[in-house]
């Protein structure tokens, strides 16, 4: 392939400036909190997370159930995927090598040079959110600044923004006045607080070649203001840990709330950088409560539990049951950039993930990919049309619901960060919502019907000794369909007889009144017809024929902000980024007695990460030196156990607080070195 080098950074570019430089605050108790170094907005939120206890996620939010990301900018350029602007610096990977190819070394031309290719020249917003209306999006989500620190806002604190380069337009705020000319609830996403420390690989150069040695242009000073500066030892996590970084942050993502006034604000981390974090969120939920009459209308998205001081998110998967707090999950139809490799989502499971989602308290929030130039593919297209077709339809069990006592039955969707696609569903899937008197059963498939017979649903949840529900005069119709419904309740359930043809495709909804139902129910109770309903996943480890195990992340329980990633053999526990976290595998099947070394696979980007791993009560301290990649893999000798008898045993992997950074843990082996 011919190599093509596109002419370098245009004139205006050569106007930046350095970036300012920003310092926390010193602490005033007589003074008004600071964010940002300006003072905080007034209202009930103080800037301590004691204060954002009294948080309470607005209505228009659990009402509106699905929202419509664009997730784009600059990285979608090249066509090759999420973190171009990463890993074009990391020699060797496929976006390095393809940058290579196409535009140069990046000791050339680098991403500086990508972001005038940006000009968006397709790009409408008016048109684009009339889809996203007749699709059924009820909240419409703008990236505000990603993991490449060029703002898409008429940044005041950095001038590598969409205004001054690239297409010269304010995307926040056309895409603002797009959503609310069409009466949706608006949104921004921030990224920024992970940026600092993911753009390093831009300051160091090629390990091999005839470039070995010569500097990326992120090493260069003078571009420091879109690279960052370099970061200390030791700042090396997903979230910066250095201050001036922190109060940098905090200044920008102020500056995108006090111009454009969001009603959603997404954070992709954890909660951010502690009482930073408290301060900014504060101002967020004052400054939007004070243009809504005192109201509370702001809803604040983070991956992490809530407690219901926010809404946590769930990156690219769910929640295994409901949460009494709402939630959301993100995700993308494709990859997250445009990508020319990317596969998409069929409109199945779209569906099938919002009705899920939706049972349990939650609400989806999926990114329509963008070409560089600012349209959608015929695959996004058709994708949207399924929904239009189908949301008219059925979106009364949808919009406006909560959970009932029990989410659904049939199979589980596996829960936790990047578990999606790991499920498909058919017509013995059921998911519940209600509203008002009414319950709806959502069935995820159409069941054939028998040689010369009736096909026939089954809700289990509805059987003449179900805890749930008392009464014998229920009123059951498919919405979408004039069929009279022929159904009894019975041992099984309720049995409907169906109509030869389903009112919609993917799934169908039936409507049900007449009955009263409960939600007093004894724990026991409870827990015996949720197994009865969704057995839920298997979590046991079985040994091997020679008594050894295996244990995988996908067996694991998760306790924390901590969450599985990756694909295939790098599947791993990650985000581990806070020292009372912890992992476990609760039922580990012990076959064989005797001496067994216990081996554990992880890795870290830190000098030192010191853990512990507790097998039946015995206590290892491991040890592990930096791997230099969250993703090569060291093998740690914790030690030998003594095992005396056969059964089930728990092992888990806790941090020794005073000693301890983050690491990505892979897996864990017991071998049997004694009979």
């Amino acid at each position: 392939m011919n190599t093509v080098f596109v002419p370098a950074l245009c004139a205006g570019l050569l106007l930046i400036a350095a970036m300012p430089t920003f310092s926390a605050p010193a602490p005033d108790a007589k003074a008004a909190p600071l964010v940002g170094g300006q003072p905080m907005a007034k209202g009930s939120f103080d800037g301590t997370m004691d204060s954002l206890a009294k948080y309470r996620c607005p209505e228009w939010f659990r009402d509106a159930k699905f929202g419509i990301w664009a997730h784009w900018g600059p990285q979608s350029v090249p066509q090759e995927g999420d973190w171009y602007a990463r890993n074009m610096y990391i020699q060797g990977s496929g976006q390095n090598q393809y940058h290579v190819a196409h535009y140069g070394p990046p000791s050339k031309f680098g991403y500086k040079d990508v972001i005038p290719l940006w000009k968006a020249e397709k790009w409408n917003p008016e048109q684009l959110m009339d889809l996203y209306v007749k699709a059924g999006a009820k909240y419409f989500v703008s990236m505000g600044v990603h993991h490449d620190n060029f703002d898409l806002w008429n940044s005041k604190f950095n001038p590598w923004n969409a205004t001054k380069m690239g297409p010269r337009r304010d995307v926040v705020g056309e895409w603002q006045r797009a959503a609310r000319k069409h009466g949706l609830h608006f949104g921004v996403s921030e990224h920024l607080g992970a940026s600092y420390t993911w753009y390093q690989p831009s300051h160091g150069a090629d390990k091999t070649g005839p470039l070995a040695g010569v500097a990326y242009d992120g090493a260069d000073s003078q571009y420091w203001s879109l690279y960052h500066n370099p970061t200390k030892p030791g700042d090396g996590g997903w979230l910066t840990n250095g201050p001036e970084n922190q109060a940098n942050w905090q200044a920008r993502i102020r500056d995108l709330i006090d111009q454009y006034h969001p009603d959603l604000l997404y954070s992709d981390s954890g909660f951010p950088f502690g009482s930073v974090g408290a301060g900014l969120v504060s101002h967020f939920y004052n400054d939007n409560s004070e243009r809504h009459g005192g109201k509370e209308e702001a809803v604040y998205n983070c991956k992490q539990v809530s407690n219901g001081h926010w809404v946590q998110d769930v990156e690219r998967g769910v929640l295994e049951g409901i949460s009494p707090d709402p939630w959301q999950t993100d995700t993308s139809m494709g990859d997250w950039y445009y990508s020319r490799h990317q596969g998409y989502k069929p409109p199945a499971t779209v569906i099938h993930m919002l009705c899920d989602i939706v049972s349990k308290n939650g609400n989806l929030l999926i990114n329509i990919v963008q070409r560089p130039d600012g349209s959608i593919d015929d695959d996004s297209l058709t994708m949207l049309h399924e929904l239009a077709a189908w949301m008219p339809v059925n979106g009364e069990a949808i919009y406006g619901t909560r959970p009932w006592t029990v989410y659904g039955e049939g199979k589980a969707a596996e829960g936790g960060m990047f578990q999606e696609n790991r499920q498909s569903y058919s017509s013995d899937d059921i998911r519940f919502t209600r509203k008002g008197n009414a319950l709806y059963a959502i069935m995820l498939g159409w069941p054939e019907a028998p040689a010369g017979g009736q096909g026939k649903a089954i809700l289990k949840a509805f059987a003449t000794d179900s805890p749930f529900v008392t009464g014998d005069h229920p009123k059951v119709q498919i919405l979408g369909s004039k069929d009279h419904l022929q159904f009894q309740r019975t041992e099984k359930g309720l049995e409907i007889a169906l109509p030869p043809q389903a009112p919609t495709k993917y799934a169908v909804v039936f409507k049900i009144t007449g009955l009263k139902t409960t939600d007093a129910l004894d724990a026991a109770t409870l827990a015996q017809w949720r197994k009865r309903l969704i057995p839920g996943p298997d979590k046991s480890v079985s040994a091997q024929p020679d008594g050894s195990l295996l244990l995988t992340p996908d067996k694991a329980e998760l306790h924390g902000s901590v969450k599985v990633q990756g694909e295939g053999d790098k599947r791993n526990i990650g985000f581990w980024d806070q020292p009372h976290d912890f992992i476990s595998w609760d039922e580990v099947k012990v076959t064989q007695p005797g001496t067994y070394r216990v081996e554990v696979q992880a890795a870290t980007i830190y000098p030192t990460s010191n853990f512990v791993v507790e097998v039946a009560a015995q206590k290892l301290p491991a040890h592990l030196d930096s791997t230099g990649d969250w993703e090569k893999f060291q093998t740690v000798n914790a030690g030998t156990i003594e095992i005396k008898s056969p059964g089930p045993i728990p092992i888990k992997i806790t941090a020794v607080p005073q000693d301890w950074h983050p690491l990505n843990i892979h897996s864990i082996r017991l071998i049997k070195t004694t009979p």
